[in-house]
């Protein structure tokens, strides 16, 4: 691939809890894209990778060969899910305004966060470090528009990533739904035809609009190809607290997004009353179908999540009584 040897990320580390609530806001939508931030760190040269495994070594399942440079792997810990300007089947827009703000709310959140992360991460700072967002119905593989919008970022940030979601895709030999992932940047193509990366693979352009509106506006003399980031999952049996209020997040977001686009609607003085009812009827569906789809079944897994803390507290705090008694005895 081009440009693969100055890649400036060599991995990505996903912590679980922050896969599961990208999953779950991929899956809240069907018709439409939907877009967060990844918010992470990317430790010094001299850190210790995380995930369990020490300085220097391999990393199965990521295809990468010799040691690994931990200066150049992205550690993701969270994600922010942004709330959409714009809601198109082929087109997700975020204001710059809402951007800003969210860069600025993880450097708070993450500031103030002395639970688990603080303890974990000895104390650095928290940032922005890459952007994710839905395809639904279509591949995996960004789009030459998705790929240009990485291109800008990386402009900012070398080290900055890009993940795509990939939901509601039937596999047409077992007839069952999958959900595929990748992680990619952006590098320039060269001039020769043999590597240059033709975009047949893609289905149509995703427009992803940040921090300049008009950016996929202007042609551009480079081209740009895509490079696939190896990206590993990493376990946790707990759920980070920034995450839990994040996916707790998701339905007051999707509520807004619809309130937003009613009152846009409402607001419009050409309207007759029929039109109106109607319009409001619509609103109180969608409502109504959010509950159904998202509130309800997240409400059930936090009831379902709880009574699990509640029956692991009884076990440690027998096998507490258990330890407390063989001590008492050795005395």
């Amino acid at each position: 691939r081009a440009g693969e040897g100055k890649m400036a990320v060599q991995a990505v580390h996903l912590e679980a809890d922050a896969f599961l609530v990208c999953l779950n806001h991929a899956l809240s939508t069907e018709k439409e894209e939907v877009m967060g931030l990844c918010i992470g760190e990317v430790p010094p040269a001299e850190g210790r990778p995380r995930g369990g495994a020490g300085g220097g070594a391999a990393y199965a399942g990521c295809g990468l060969r010799g040691a690994v440079d931990t200066s150049r792997i992205v550690h993701i810990h969270s994600v922010i899910i942004l709330r959409r300007s714009d809601k198109r089947k082929d087109r997700v827009e975020i204001s710059p305004e809402q951007l800003s703000a969210a860069s600025t709310e993880a450097e708070i959140s993450f500031s103030r966060d002395s639970s688990r992360l603080a303890s974990e991460m000895t104390g650095r700072p928290m940032r922005v470090v890459g952007w994710y967002h839905s395809h639904p119905h279509i591949t995996v593989w960004p789009s030459h528009v998705d790929v240009r919008t990485q291109a800008m970022y990386q402009m900012m940030d070398q080290g900055f990533v890009g993940l795509i979601f990939s939901c509601f895709i039937e596999d047409k030999n077992t007839k069952t739904g999958r959900i595929l992932y990748t992680c990619f940047q952006s590098v320039q193509a060269q001039k020769s035809s043999d590597t240059a990366r033709p975009w047949t693979d893609c289905c149509k352009a995703v427009e992803v609009v940040f921090l300049f509106t008009a950016f996929n506006d202007i042609s551009y003399p480079s081209r740009y190809d895509r490079i696939e980031i190896p990206i590993h999952v990493v376990p946790h049996e707990t759920i980070g607290k920034v995450c839990l209020e994040s996916a707790v997040e998701l339905p007051k977001i999707l509520c807004q997004e619809e309130q937003d686009a009613y009152r846009r609607i409402h607001s419009l003085t050409h309207l007759d009353s029929v039109t109106k009812i109607h319009n409001g009827s619509v609103f109180t569906k969608n409502l109504c179908s959010q509950m159904s789809a998202i509130s309800g079944p997240l409400l059930q897994w936090l009831e379902d999540r709880l009574e699990q803390n509640k029956q692991r507290m009884q076990e440690l705090q027998q096998e507490k009584e258990q330890l407390l008694e063989e001590l008492a005895a050795l005395e």
